[in-house]
């Protein structure tokens, strides 16, 4: 398959479901920022809490430890979560089920902040085919996720990946608007160089992908998030101070993600 039309097809995709985001990038400091995550796989599921710095300080997020934070679901289902120290707050026996809207609900610093998100159904995760092509004499790899979209318009799709059980911090996102209802055509672009450990995709890693599906609020943050950094560096990765669409009131930073969690490994050869 290595071919110039493949190439052509991945960036037509690549640029077909693009969108105008608008952004307010404020150099912010001292906001409370907000990572939470309920996903469809057994708990505990943790909820982060921060306060931002300033684009020109480094990015040592101060912890928020004495906030209230309470999760519930639209059947009745509800826990305070337990502080474990560095901003984390944790659940004990919460419970994420596909199709459910979740609630999030935090007092911190005299200020109230609520958020919901509803897990999608999981779309089943068949495997990955890998491919290659070469540019510049430099060998990249691609990663075709096996899976069939599901007939109903509006499916997302979050994925993120990790290098011999290294995460690595990107990751792409991709919605349904071009191949709704069809098996997936768009590969991941794996990486060939990697700044952080001086480390480019070969023969003989192993490479785990994480997909998640995501409702379009989550999205939105995340397509926003790449087009701030140009590089698809998530949260934590020097960005988290500009704000991109958050789901959380209350002029908070960062995101409330209820989604499915399904993913597969494969060796480069």
């Amino acid at each position: 398959m290595k071919n110039t039309f493949f190439i052509i097809l991945s960036l037509f995709l690549l640029t077909a479901c693009e969108k105008e985001i608008d952004l307010d990038l404020d150099n912010k400091s001292g906001n409370i920022v907000i990572e939470a995550n309920i996903t469809n796989q057994p708990g505990p599921y943790f909820v982060k809490i921060t306060k931002s710095v300033a684009f020109t300080q480094s990015n040592q997020y101060p912890a928020v430890a004495d906030a209230q934070v309470i999760l519930s679901d639209n059947t009745g289902q509800t826990e305070t979560l337990q502080y474990t120290g560095n901003g984390i707050y944790q659940t004990t026996s919460f419970n994420g089920v596909t199709g459910r809207t979740y609630m999030l609900n935090i007092q911190a610093e005299g200020k109230q902040y609520t958020a919901q998100s509803t897990m999608p159904e999981e779309v089943d995760f068949e495997g990955l085919i890998q491919d290659s092509f070469d540019f510049g004499g430099e060998t990249t790899y691609t990663l075709l996720p096996i899976f069939t979209d599901p007939a109903t318009l509006g499916n997302r799709y979050l994925f993120s990946f990790s290098v011999n059980n290294r995460p690595k911090k990107t990751f792409e996102v991709f919605s349904d608007n071009v191949n709704n209802g069809l098996p997936n055509q768009r590969p991941l672009f794996l990486p060939n160089d990697d700044e952080d450990d001086d480390h480019k995709v070969v023969v003989g890693d192993t490479i785990h992908v994480e997909m998640r599906s995501i409702d379009n609020n989550i999205f939105t943050y995340y397509s926003a998030l790449l087009e701030i950094s140009g590089d698809g560096s998530g949260p934590g990765g020097g960005i988290t101070p500009t704000n991109p669409p958050s789901n959380i009131n209350n002029g908070a930073l960062g995101y409330f993600s209820a989604h499915t969690l399904s993913g597969g490994s494969i060796v480069i050869q």
